[in-house]
């Protein structure tokens, strides 16, 4: 969700205007009802914490004052803050204030500022001494920061003109230098199945083990994959939205259908159509000439398989 604020009838004018280039909602105060924007329903700073959570982009269309004061009760993490950016009501000014590289503030101020012909105002360190910042190619390139810790770390030494250690990888290997920044690629599908009513908590130390035993990070996952009749077994939405990612699922005939050599079983067939489901699924999922990382895996009623992505695959993400 993105969101577009202003005060003021230029404001307003302006809001609407990037709210159409950004696919955003536009709030704005009850005066300017006839605009067709929903209403801002309480102070600025309170409704800014309601919305805080949820959005990814806010766009404050007026003073960068006004932005400051409304989002300082709800900073938290640069790793978790939404993307806050400020234009100016002329719209000749574009400022990313809040997340510029986690949460793309500095990017989207940049297509924005394109779109109006105005001047991005970017202040990162990084940006301006044109250089790489890691935090920011973690996102492009979809991977997760697992010790943010050391981006600050890193980011200093590279300003400093040092050598610095950042490891993107999907195992789990000793640290290779003395400060390393590790970058988890999401390059992973999680087949499994469970029988029903699964405890999600037995569920998630299953998979963890499993992953550890496979050498990998958790965080590499990029999505977790079954069989449509399991779609809303709840052990496996919570593992799903706790790791922040897609719960994909297929039918028996779309399991079944998959070529290779898999553990079959009868009892499975028997009760789900198909006589394999979680080898099944996370090779299905990773695309077309995916391989078993890790075969079928048996726990306490849940089954787990390990594939790694096909790079041309595009996986729905939430």
């Amino acid at each position: 969700m993105n969101i577009v604020t202003a005060f003021t009838e230029k404001g307003v004018n302006l809001a609407v205007k990037i709210a159409g280039f950004i696919d955003a909602e536009v709030f704005a105060p009850e005066r300017f009802s006839r605009y067709n924007v929903k209403i801002i329903d309480a102070p600025l700073t309170e409704w800014t914490g309601k919305i805080f959570r949820e959005a990814k982009i806010i766009v404050f269309v007026g003073a960068c004052g006004i932005a400051i004061r409304s989002i300082a009760p709800h900073v938290k993490s640069k790793m978790s803050d939404p993307a806050v950016i400020v234009v100016d009501e002329l719209g000749r000014f574009v400022v990313p204030v809040l997340s510029g590289h986690v949460g793309g503030a500095n990017e989207a101020a940049r297509k924005i500022a394109g779109f109006l012909h105005a001047v991005p105002v970017i202040t990162t360190a990084s940006d301006v001494n044109n250089l790489t910042a890691v935090d920011e190619w973690s996102v492009k390139n979809d991977c997760v920061i697992e010790n943010p810790s050391a981006v600050k770390h890193v980011s200093s030494r590279l300003l400093d003109g040092e050598a610095v250690g950042v490891a993107v990888t999907c195992e789990n290997i000793g640290t290779p230098f003395p400060v390393t920044l590790f970058l988890r690629p999401k390059v992973l599908v999680l087949g499994a199945g469970c029988n029903s009513k699964t405890d999600p908590d037995e569920f998630e130390r299953s998979a963890v083990d499993f992953l550890n035993g496979a050498g990998v990070s958790v965080l590499s996952l990029k999505a977790l994959a079954t069989i449509d009749i399991k779609k809303n077994e709840e052990a496996m939405k919570i593992f799903a939205d706790t790791h922040n990612i897609p719960l994909v699922t297929f039918s028996a005939d779309e399991l079944q259908s998959v070529k290779g050599t898999f553990n079959a079983s009868e009892i499975v067939k028997k009760f789900t159509g198909t006589d394999n489901v979680c080898e099944r699924a996370c090779v299905l999922c990773a695309g077309e000439g995916a391989v078993l990382m890790r075969s079928k895996t048996v726990y306490n009623g849940i089954t787990f398989a390990l594939s790694r992505v096909n790079p041309s695959v595009n996986i729905p993400l939430p």
